[in-house]
Order: C-alpha cells, then structure tokens, then sequence
C-alpha cells in the first residue's frame, strides 16, 4: 500500500483571466474540477491507502466538494489546511504528517502526469532512496527548466528555464519515505525545492525516474484550455 499526497493550495493567479474565485485543483474541466480527474486516475490503483488534500486558498471550495459529492466515497480521502502560507515544503510537511504507508506519492493538484507509480515506489526502493523524482521528457521548450540525469539515475542538477530542444523536467510527482526525517529541522516555511531538491542533487543522493506518460500542467490559459480534451481523452 502507498498513500497520496495532492498539494492542491495554489492560488491559480495566471487562471485569473479564465478560473476566478477558485483554487486551481477546483478549475473546471470537460464539466469537472480538476481534481476529480486526478482522484479517477488514482482509483485505477487498488493499492492506494489514504489520500491527503494539502489545502490553503479557498479550502472550503474543496472540502465542500469531496463531501457533497459521492463519485468518490471508495476512496479514504482526508486534508490538511494552511492557515498562513507555509510554502511548498511547510505545506508537504504537514500533509505528510498523516501518512501512515513506507511510502508516499506526492502530486501537484494543478498538473497531471501518467506515471506508472508502483513501478516508481519500485524504483525508489531499488535505489533504496528517501526521495525520488518523476522525469517527463520533453523537446522544444522554454517553459520549465531542465533537469540533468546521471547514467546511474542520480539528478546531477535541476537547470534554469531556458530554451531546451531535447531534455528532461521535474514533472511535479515525487516518491517520498516518510520515515526518512526529511523534513525535520526545517523552518516553519520553506522551499521544497530550494532547500531539499537542490541540496539532494548537489549531494549526489537524488534519483530521477523517467517517465514518457501523457503530462499537462494547467497553470497557464493556453494549456487549461488544452486540457478540456486532453484530460477525457488520456484518463
């Protein structure tokens, strides 16, 4: 078994034009929040354990939703809420205190990534590594930074967004052991990625795992009205 954690906090201020008045997991798509499609994707999986909402900005939108609505009552699904923004490590620390499994999937509430997770968790033990990294490659991009990957899998370093033909990015889903103490000593907020990834990554002791599974992130109004097909059509 493996639990799920969903950070779904964000504020969604590049959907402002498009989605207002709503956090950016409750965005509707092809007549359905967000979210919902990532819960669907995550009920093909009959080893989930529990499912934990990291909520901040309008919270209530979401917790409303999961508790009106029936769809999804198979599945044990519980939240967390920030009364000040903790930042993306506050914000997955506190969600990660209640996971109960060896091993947690952490997703973005506003990206959808097909990643064959037992085959991840699987290799994340194989590499007997605290934390591992879902890759999706990519060509023709400037939007994201690149991530470089060594033979072995080792991430050699996360590098700026630039224009890239060909390479691999950080595809927002992590592998985490909770029983691995990554997150203790940190500040009351903090950055995920400043202040675990990167260090990680220059200590040698990060692994990427790609994957070349359907991806979309729907933080820009271009790629939200991609996914009003892409979403029905890949899930």
């Amino acid at each position: 078994m493996f639990d799920v954690v969903i950070l779904a906090g964000g504020l969604g201020t590049r959907l402002r034009s498009v989605v207002s008045d709503l956090p950016k997991c409750m965005a509707p798509v092809a007549g359905r929040p967000f979210l919902a499609w990532i819960l669907q994707w995550l009920e093909k999986y009959d080893n989930v354990g529990s499912i934990v909402l990291s909520l901040g900005y309008k919270s209530h939108a979401v917790t409303d939703w999961i508790e009106s609505d029936s769809r999804f009552s198979s599945l044990s699904i519980d939240w967390v809420i920030e009364e000040t923004p903790l930042g993306t490590g506050g914000g997955m620390r506190l969600a990660m205190s209640k996971v109960k499994a060896d091993r947690a999937i952490v997703l973005n509430g506003d990206t959808f990534f097909d990643v064959d997770l037992n085959s991840f968790i699987a290799f994340s033990k194989r590499k007997d590594t605290p934390l591992a990294v879902a890759l999706k490659p990519m060509t023709a991009f400037d939007r994201y930074g690149s991530v470089t990957l060594a033979d072995d899998g080792r991430i050699v370093s996360f590098n700026e967004k630039g224009w890239c033909d060909r390479g691999l990015i950080n595809g927002g889903v992590y592998c985490i052991d909770p029983r691995a103490g990554l997150f203790e000593g940190r500040p009351h907020r903090f950055s995920f990625e400043k202040e675990i990834l990167e260090p990680m990554s220059r200590e040698k002791g990060l692994y990427g795992f790609v994957s070349d599974g359907p991806f979309i992130d729907i933080g820009i109004p271009e790629d939200y009205a991609l996914a009003q097909t892409f979403l029905p059509a890949n899930i």
